[in-house]
């Protein structure tokens, strides 16, 4: 991985000329009292130098005569160590990670100024450390003063995002190898919760079964909290109580994914808690299904990525219209958003190291972002009749049968050269292969 993240560094730093860029670690974040949260660090810092720890700087100074690339790290300290775990420290982190100068952390002030000084402008993401923002605009500000004696100095300070993430959103072969594996520990995880399923058992059991199986693989864990919703707890889209006793009769959505080296899989499965769907809901789960399918069609190169979602709103509006939950012209209700109460999230997002990943869905209100060989998105559609929902206006009273019912269906989708790829088709969603819970 050393190569890559240096080649990385190499095109980001083509991209800002003679600009400079600067990137903070992610903070550590107490969980409650003196215990932290495992540490996980910032995406786009670890995209570009594969270093893990807190309290780090990353500097890219591509107009440098002798420091390109700049680490300030924390320094080796033998009685911190012993408590909270090793360091890299500042000479190991050079040898280690291919920076051409390091740093301790306490020198920074000292010296970021040299790597600004004659930059045209300073790339930076002013995020959610208000201490550091403060610090780089106060660096910015100092050399802004002395601009007229020098003529030299960075002039604006603009967004690192519109430079890197439209690299970190084509993934490369030894991303997509972590992907892959990601993918193959969820899809696991999941056909494992579907046998273990039975009436009676809590969400919470199911649960456990999936992320045992995330760490068992050698996954840093769940990429986002788990979500295991039975019943009427399936119309809360980002359910993660799972605390409930399900019960025969009801349906089970499941949506956890695996984080491994760093990346995400996100998938969502619905199916019945016994062995078989009622009338209503396999109605409901044949809409969205068809709705998937349709969708993940769309998933190819030169496709924008709108078209995704475009197609499974007007599958799942035509079979709400089919079953009388909306009424009227196809067209008109998709304009005026009817079918928003059954359906009020997009069809997908970007997925990588982030699991809402970065990049850009849409240049401009008529330029949609069109979709390339190695990009990969989810695919979930859904329809949810969500208890005390009021119809829109013009539109049906809901029938009764219908309430409650939660389902959705997502797989993560890699665009290839000539199509795409289901990175999570080996967890099975078809009807008869639910009800006899197929492996």
């Amino acid at each position: 991985m050393y190569n890559e993240y240096q080649q990385r560094r190499e095109q980001l730093m083509a991209k800002i000329g003679d600009g400079t860029a600067i990137f903070c670690s992610a903070p550590s974040a107490v969980m409650h009292n003196d215990v932290e949260y495992n540490y996980r660090q910032d995406s786009d810092f670890f995209y570009l130098t594969g270093f893990n720890e807190p309290q780090a700087v990353a500097v890219l100074a591509p107009h440098h005569n002798e420091h390109k690339f700049v680490l300030f790290v924390r320094p080796k300290d033998r009685d911190a160590e012993i408590w909270s775990g090793y360091r890299c420290g500042v000479d190991a982190a050079k040898q280690i990670y291919g920076a051409d100068e390091v740093y301790s952390i306490a020198e920074l002030d000292e010296k970021l100024p040299s790597y600004l000084e004659k930059a045209s402008r300073i790339y930076y993401h002013l995020g959610r450390e208000r201490a550091f923002n403060d610090k780089v605009i106060m660096h910015w500000q100092r050399l802004m003063r002395t601009y007229p004696k020098r003529g030299t100095g960075p002039i604006a300070i603009e967004d690192t995002a519109l430079v890197l993430h439209s690299l970190r959103l084509v993934k490369s072969e030894s991303e997509l190898e972590l992907m892959r594996k990601a993918a193959d520990i969820a899809v696991e995880a999941h056909i494992a919760a579907m046998k273990f399923v039975e009436p009676g058992r809590y969400e919470y059991e199911v649960q456990a079964e999936i992320e045992h199986i995330f760490r068992l693989r050698g996954g840093m864990g769940p990429a986002y909290p788990s979500i295991v919703a039975s019943g009427a707890n399936a119309c809360v889209l980002h359910y993660i109580e799972n605390h409930s006793q399900m019960q025969e009769g009801q349906l089970l959505l499941i949506d956890a994914g695996c984080a491994y080296g760093y990346y995400n899989s996100d998938i969502t499965r619905t199916f019945p808690v016994g062995n078989k769907f009622t009338s209503e809901q396999k109605i409901l789960y044949e809409i969205v299904l068809e709705a998937q399918k349709k969708a993940i069609a769309q998933v190819q190169p030169g496709n924008p990525y709108n078209l995704i979602h475009d197609v499974a709103v007007r599958t799942i509006t035509e079979g709400l219209v089919e079953i009388g939950l909306l009424k009227g012209e196809i067209d008109t209700l998709i304009q005026e958003e009817k079918y928003k109460p059954f359906y009020m999230h997009r069809t997908g997002h970007w997925l990588g190291l982030d699991v809402h990943d970065v990049g850009v869905y849409q240049h401009g209100e008529d330029k949609p972002q069109i979709l390339q060989p190695g990009q990969i998105t989810t695919v979930e559609p859904g329809i949810y009749i969500v208890p005390g929902t009021q119809p829109a206006e013009g539109q049906p009273e809901i029938d009764p049968r219908w309430v409650g019912i939660g389902i959705r269906i997502e797989d993560d989708v890699l665009v290839t050269p000539t199509g795409n790829d289901v990175l999570t088709a080996g967890v099975f969603k078809e009807i008869k292969d639910l009800e006899n819970k197929k492996v």
